[in-house]
């Protein structure tokens, strides 16, 4: 049973903009927060950016803080990952995910807080 699905990967030159999307069935959106997290061939998973969904507080790394978005798009259940000024340090698998935060902000950007993942979707930056 598919829960999280990505999509909006793709190959962009450095400078560039992408957006992700990740649709989230009913049960998985009723979850307290999502995130995106991505992983670099030879890397670490890394967190990118979470939100919690009742107030759309957001934390960022500070790698991509102030080049992305994160947002809420609360109708369509969906989870957005607006991506701008792209580097090529930020190629990597993206993947989004949701669970269950304590209230502290940084707590969005915690792996071990989320349950649910998506299969992710392939960011390509070329310098």
């Amino acid at each position: 049973q598919v829960q999280l699905v990505e999509s909006g990967g793709g190959s962009v030159q450095a400078g560039g903009s992408l957006r992700l999307s990740c649709a989230a069935s009913a049960y998985i959106y009723s979850r307290s927060c999502m995130g995106w997290f991505r992983r670099a061939p030879g890397k670490e998973r890394e967190a990118v950016a979470g939100i919690y969904r009742d107030t759309g507080s957001a934390a960022y790394a500070d790698s991509v803080k102030g080049r992305f978005t994160i947002f809420l798009d609360n109708a369509k259940r969906t989870l957005y990952l607006q991506m701008n000024s792209l580097k090529s340090e930020d190629t990597a698998m993206y993947y989004c995910t949701a669970g269950g935060c304590n209230g502290e902000i940084w707590d969005v950007l915690r792996s071990y807080v989320y349950t649910t993942w998506g299969q992710g979707t392939q960011v390509t930056v070329s310098s």
